[in-house]
């Protein structure tokens, strides 16, 4: 039986995942659930955590690394950040440990942006970046990082330099939800209507500023020429991910292109809205590259 060698755990604001991980970064267990930090902050950190392990039958023995929203401030034990320009290698040697826990528990810093002009900040991201670029990475990357806080990042030999934060996926689910425009969309199925998501990528794209304007149209147009509530929805969607890749592409592109870190519905989402504006994209899944970055700071911190 292959021997378990640490619990990885990306822990966000809304979700929790948890892995029990090999020595050779292959997954033995896994575990998710919507205790994300909103939830556990109310339920209790350690207890949570516990659930998990238990339910994975984690030895007592067994480390735990941790990155996302539990190093936040509001979260289990702050664990602060590394100052850009931040090297992905720095990120290793900040962990917080967990005081009072009889397992060696810690938690991956973050990643800060201290510019007047365009403060920001990371927490979880900075792991992807470190399982999809590696610490020796050569040359520049612009990496786009979709979420409900989107994150395009540039990288150059392996050092994050600027990063910038897109609010997308909650503008959606708020626009979508809690205006006018939710009568747009109510009722919408499954289907996918991507000649509509397209076209608003491309709108939104061209003409940024009107954006505010181009959501509207997805209520005006059903109104007076008829349409889904699954076109509408594209609209918003398309209208508001067109916006961000405007900023996003606003700078010099890569030869390379572009990295996209996602998974799931969202990868296929933005991999649309690229095509759509016939930009070069490298996919890599977003949970496994979490699990990589996690692996290797297990590695650098445990490994003697």
């Amino acid at each position: 039986m292959t021997e378990s060698a640490f619990v990885a755990v990306d822990w966000g604001t809304s979700s929790f995942r948890l892995w029990l991980v090999d020595r050779t970064g292959h997954v033995l267990a896994e575990r998710r659930s919507d205790e994300g930090m909103l939830a556990a902050a109310k339920a209790g950190f350690r207890g949570v955590l516990q659930s998990h392990l238990a339910a994975v039958q984690a030895p007592d023995h067994l480390p735990v690394l941790v990155c996302g929203m539990a190093g936040a401030k509001t979260g289990w034990v702050e664990a602060g950040y590394v100052d850009t320009p931040a090297p992905l290698s720095a990120v290793l040697k900040q962990a917080a440990r967990v005081s009072g826990e009889a397992r060696d528990i810690r938690i991956l810093p973050g990643i800060a942006q201290r510019d007047s002009k365009a403060p920001d900040v990371m927490r979880g991201e900075e792991t992807q970046l470190l399982g999809a670029l590696g610490l020796d990475a050569a040359g520049e990357a612009l990496v786009c990082m979709p979420g409900t806080h989107s994150k395009w990042v540039r990288v150059k030999d392996g050092t994050v330099g600027h990063f910038s934060t897109f609010m997308t996926g909650e503008l959606f689910s708020v626009v979508s939800r809690e205006t006018i425009l939710s009568l747009a969309v109510a009722g919408a199925d499954e289907a996918e209507d991507v000649a509509s998501f397209k076209s608003a990528v491309k709108a939104a794209f061209g003409a940024p500023a009107f954006a505010a304007n181009l959501l509207f149209t997805a209520r005006s147009r059903q109104l007076l020429f008829g349409g889904t509530p699954a076109a509408a929805r594209e609209t918003l969607s398309g209208t508001l991910i067109g916006a961000e890749l405007a900023a996003g592409l606003s700078g010099s592109v890569p030869r390379t292109g572009i990295t996209l870190i996602a998974s799931g519905r969202l990868a296929a989402l933005y991999r649309q809205a690229f095509d759509a504006l016939k930009v070069d994209v490298s996919p890599i899944d977003a949970d496994e590259a979490v699990r990589r970055g996690l692996s290797m700071a297990a590695a650098a911190i445990w490994t003697k």
